[in-house]
C-alpha cells in the first residue's frame, strides 16, 4: 500500500448521482460543482484562521484482485483511497468511512460534509474509498466491454472488505476501533450492503438516498416528480403539474405534424429531431431540466420548484392562437433558461452520437463515467426512468423498450436477460426490505429515489430519518443558513444515531473484557 501527501487542492466534492438522460448527468455535474464552490469557501475560512486542513490528509494506493471470487485470476487493479488522521484519537477512536460510488473521489471526501463534522465530535479517523473502475481506480483497458465483466457492485463490496483489512493493519486497528460507514445515492446502497454483508467490519451505516431496491422500469421517478411539481409547501401547484402536462403534449403534436424545424428552433437543438430516436432523446432532454429541478430543488443547481412552476404557469396577454401554445412557449423559456447556464451551443439530441460515446473505450478523463454507470444499469440496477404509465408528466416516447435497447447497442447484452439481472440484484440484497440491523436509511420527499429505498424502520432493526420537504442527499452536506427547519432536524437526528451506536459498541466491549 502506498500513502502520498494530498498536496493538490481539488474543488470538486463528490455526491454520486445516479441519473438517466444527457441533460440530468450535466444538471448533476453542476451539482456537484456548486458543491464544490461552496467547499471552496469553506476552505479559504479555514486558511484564514490558519488552520492547515491539508496537512493531515493523505493519498493512498492499494492492489486489490480484479476477479475476488476466482482465485486463479492474479490479474489487479491499484484503487485510490484518502486519509485524514487530523481528528483522529489514536489508538482506539472510530473509523469513519465514506464509500465512492459511480464518480471519481476527492480530498474533500475527507474534509468537508456532515459525516466530516461528525467526526470532529467523535475523533475518528476518515476515510474515503474510491469505486473500481471510476476516476482512477481503472486499468488502462478497463473501459473494454470484455474487461467490464469485472465492474460490479458484488466485487465493489469485496474491495470494501479487503481495504477494512489493509488499513487496519496499517494503522494497527483492532476490534476497539469502530466502523460507521457513510455513503448517498448509489454509495448510499454500498454503505448499507456493506453492512448487511460484512457485519463483523462495520457496527453500522448511515444509506443517504439510497436505492437498494434494483427495478428494470423506474416509472415511479417521473410520478413522483409530477407529485413535487403539486406540492404547495415547496412551491408547486396542480396548475403547475397541468402545464408541464400541457407543455409536452403541445410538443408530441408539433412533432407528428412534422413541424421538425420549428421544433429545433425553438428548443435550440444541434439536430432537427426527424428520426424517432432523435425526438426520444429530445423529449428525454426536455424532461430532464424538470427532473433535475425537483430531483434538486433547493439546492440552487438550476431552479427551485417554486421558481420552475412561477416560469410555467405565468400568464401572457396574448393574442388567443399564441395563448394556445403558451405552455409550450413556456417549456421553450424554461429550455433557454438552462442553456444560459450552460456552456453548450445548442441542444445535442443525436441519438446515434449517444451510442457512440457510449462506446468509446478510452479513459481520457478521470471524471467520465457514463458507460461504467450504463453498463451497470444493463447488468444490475435497471433505474430506467420511463414515461409509459399515464400519470408520467412528460412524454410517453421515452419507454422502457428505447431506453433498454442501448444495453444491446453498446454492450451486447439481451434486453431479454434484464429482468433476470434486476431479480438477481434484489435477491441477493433484500430489495427494499433488507434484513439489515444497525442501518439508518435517510430520504427526502421530494426525491424521486425515495421510492427505491427503505422509508419506514422495520422489526429486523433497519431505521430511517425521512425529511418531509427537502431534495436528494441534501442531508450530506454541510449545515447551510438556507437550510429548512426538518433538515437541521435530520441531521441532528442522524447525529443522535451515530452516537447511540458508539456508545453501544464501547459498552458491548466493556462487559466482554470484564466478563
Amino acid at each position: 500500500m502506498l500513502f502520498s501527501p494530498a498536496c493538490s487542492f481539488v474543488l470538486l466534492f463528490l455526491l454520486n448521482i445516479v441519473d438517466s438522460g444527457r441533460i440530468l448527468s450535466k444538471i448533476n455535474q453542476r451539482f456537484r460543482d456548486l458543491q464544490a464552490q461552496r467547499h471552496k469557501e469553506f476552505f479559504l475560512t479555514l486558511l484564514a484562521s490558519k488552520s492547515k486542513p491539508l496537512q493531515h490528509v493523505k493519498e493512498g494506493w492499494i492492489h486489490q484482485p480484479l476477479d475476488h471470487f476466482n482465485r486463479q485470476n492474479v490479474k489487479t487493479f491499484t484503487q485510490r483511497f484518502f486519509v485524514n488522521e487530523a481528528y483522529w484519537q489514536r489508538p482506539n477512536g472510530p473509523v469513519f468511512l465514506f464509500i465512492g460510488g459511480e464518480g471519481p473521489i476527492y480530498n474533500f471526501d475527507v474534509l468537508a460534509g456532515h459525516h466530516v463534522d461528525m467526526a470532529k465530535e467523535h475523533r475518528a479517523l476518515l476515510l474515503s474509498v474510491e469505486h473500481r473502475f471510476y476516476g482512477d481506480s481503472i486499468n488502462p483497458d478497463g473501459l473494454k466491454t470484455e474487461n467490464l465483466a469485472d465492474l460490479s457492485s458484488q466485487q465493489a463490496l469485496a474491495d470494501l472488505a479487503a481495504f477494512h483489512q489493509y488499513i487496519s493493519q496499517s494503522f494497527n486497528l483492532s476490534s476497539r476501533n469502530t466502523w460507521i460507514s457513510f455513503g448517498g445515492s448509489y454509495s448510499g446502497s454500498l454503505s448499507a450492503w456493506f453492512r448487511g454483508k460484512f457485519p463483523n467490519l462495520v457496527y453500522g451505516a448511515v444509506a443517504s438516498s439510497a436505492p437498494v431496491k434494483a427495478k428494470l422500469d423506474f416509472a415511479e421517478y417521473s410520478n413522483v416528480v409530477g407529485l413535487g411539481l403539486m406540492n404547495e409547501a415547496v412551491g408547486g401547484s396542480e396548475k403547475c403539474l397541468a402545464k408541464v402536462r400541457e407543455a409536452f403534449v403541445l410538443v408530441e403534436a408539433m412533432l407528428l405534424d412534422g413541424n421538425f424545424t420549428k421544433v429545433a428552433g425553438d428548443f435550440g437543438c444541434c439536430q432537427t429531431p426527424k428520426s424517432p430516436d432523435d425526438q426520444m432523446e429530445l423529449m428525454q432532454n426536455l424532461a430532464d431540466i424538470i427532473m433535475g429541478s425537483v430531483q434538486y430543488n433547493e439546492e440552487g443547481v438550476l431552479m427551485s420548484i417554486k421558481e420552475l412552476c412561477g416560469v410555467m404557469t405565468k400568464t401572457s396577454h396574448n393574442a388567443t392562437q399564441e395563448a394556445e401554445m403558451e405552455a409550450y412557449n413556456r417549456l421553450v423559456k424554461l429550455s433557454q433558461m438552462y442553456h444560459s447556464n450552460s456552456d453548450e451551443s445548442c441542444l445535442d439530441i443525436s441519438h446515434e452520437k449517444t451510442v457512440k460515446e457510449l462506446k468509446d473505450v478510452s479513459h481520457k478523463n478521470r471524471r467520465r463515467a457514463e458507460r461504467q454507470w450504463t453498463y451497470q444499469t444493463c447488468t444490475e440496477f435497471g433505474f430506467y426512468q420511463t414515461c409509459e404509465d399515464t400519470t408520467c408528466p412528460f412524454s410517453g416516447m421515452v419507454t422502457l423498450q428505447a431506453q433498454t435497447k442501448i444495453c444491446s447497442k453498446v454492450f451486447g447484452i439481451s434486453q431479454h436477460s434484464l429482468p433476470s439481472r434486476i431479480a438477481f440484484t434484489n435477491s441477493y440484497y433484500g430489495g427494499d426490505n433488507p434484513n439489515t440491523y444497525r442501518v439508518l436509511y435517510v430520504n427526502g420527499g421530494v426525491d424521486p429515489w425515495k421510492e427505491l429505498s427503505v422509508v419506514q424502520a422495520s422489526s429486523e432493526g433497519s431505521q430511517t430519518v425521512f425529511i418531509k420537504d427537502t431534495a436528494h442527499c441534501a442531508d450530506m452536506s454541510k449545515e447551510r443558513l438556507t437550510d429548512r427547519h426538518s433538515l437541521r432536524e435530520a441531521r441532528q437526528e442522524i447525529e443522535n444515531h451515530v452516537a447511540s451506536w458508539l456508545r453501544t459498541d464501547a459498552l458491548e466491549k466493556m462487559t466482554k473484557s470484564g466478563a
